[in-house]
């Protein structure tokens, strides 16, 4: 039977309170492997501040950063071993663990409102309802393309109702804006740039329908090098303690980063939360109301255990000790 939620939520904090087990030391890694992304803020003042670099040049750890267009593309690195630790959305990350891909929900690197339902002005879209038969940009399994799924269900249509096309995000944008489609599952800060530059419209909005952004990690890296991740996530704790105190640098940094107007990151960072960090409970309860939805909606097969799921993906192990 699948998990309850008071079972879940109760897992995950029994889960806190497990022993780590160290490995030894760097011994054996010469390179950690990492994404940055624009919809990952964090991600961007930790490369250009180099913290990560400084961290592990006592152990002799190189880092290698890998741009991720997408959390798909995040994923897809993940499960080539591309790289070791990539940032992608809570829901994303669930629906890759369902399909095989060994990964562990480890830090949480923002709560942000990152997703809506985009149209051109004209289109005569004034809501979900209005998308039957339309042709719909989408990058498929990404939080935007869940948040679509979702968003369709709760007017009553599905997939099968609209044109899906399956595009990355900034083509997802230009085939809008072009009226290749007419709409567009936005993800920012490529959503705010359309919306400030062209006039595009968030026709459909649910900030509580966007999932966590969170950083995964390879269950095998964690395993043989809890070290190594453990200076990954303290590092990860810098950088955003820097974009919380000093908001004009982490506007500097995302303008050089995304080469966007400044107007169009501070539309992006206005629906950003970086105040937690910590992983747990709360992104359990999203992840798995996101996660049932799918599984209503046929996304995830039938009889899936979608609670059993999220408790495997989430690791508190990592979280920073109470202070």
């Amino acid at each position: 039977m699948p998990i309850h939620r008071r079972a879940l939520i109760g897992a995950l904090g029994a889960a806190a309170l497990l022993p780590t087990r160290d490995g030894a030391g760097a011994q054996g890694v010469r390179e950690v492997r990492l994404d940055w992304a624009t919809y990952n803020p964090v991600s961007l003042v930790l490369k250009e501040k180099g913290f990560l670099e400084k961290a592990l040049a006592g152990d002799g750890v190189g880092v290698r950063w890998v741009q991720s267009l997408g959390s798909n593309k995040a994923l897809e690195f993940l499960n080539a071993g591309s790289i070791d630790i990539g940032s992608t959305a809570g829901a994303a990350a669930l629906l890759a663990r369902l399909n095989g891909n060994p990964i562990r929900a480890v830090y949480v690197f923002s709560r942000p409102e990152w997703t809506a339902l985009v149209t051109r002005p004209g289109t005569g879209i004034a809501g979900v309802k209005d998308l039957k038969g339309r042709r719909v940009a989408v990058t498929r399994g990404t939080d935007p393309h869940i948040f679509l799924i979702r968003a369709l269900r709760g007017a009553g249509l599905s997939e099968r109702d609209v044109k899906l096309v399956l595009l990355q995000h900034p083509d997802g944008r230009t085939a809008l804006d072009r009226g290749d489609v007419d709409a567009w599952a936005g993800l920012d800060p490529i959503m705010a740039a359309a919306e400030i530059e062209n006039g595009d419209v968030l026709f459909h909005r649910d900030a509580a329908a966007n999932t966590w952004g969170v950083l995964n990690v390879r269950e095998d890296f964690a395993k043989q090098s809890p070290d190594v991740t453990r200076k990954v996530l303290a590092a990860y704790e810098e950088a955003r303690t820097l974009a919380l105190t000093q908001p004009d640098e982490l506007r500097r940094i995302l303008v050089a980063a995304t080469r966007l107007p400044e107007p169009v990151v501070a539309r992006q960072l206005e629906r950003t939360d970086l105040s937690r960090s910590e992983i747990g409970p709360l992104q359990a309860e999203t992840i798995l109301d996101a996660g049932t939805a799918l599984l209503d909606a046929g996304v995830i097969p039938a009889g899936t255990d979608v609670g059993a799921a999220v408790e495997a993906l989430i690791d508190r192990r990592f979280n920073a000790p109470a202070r």
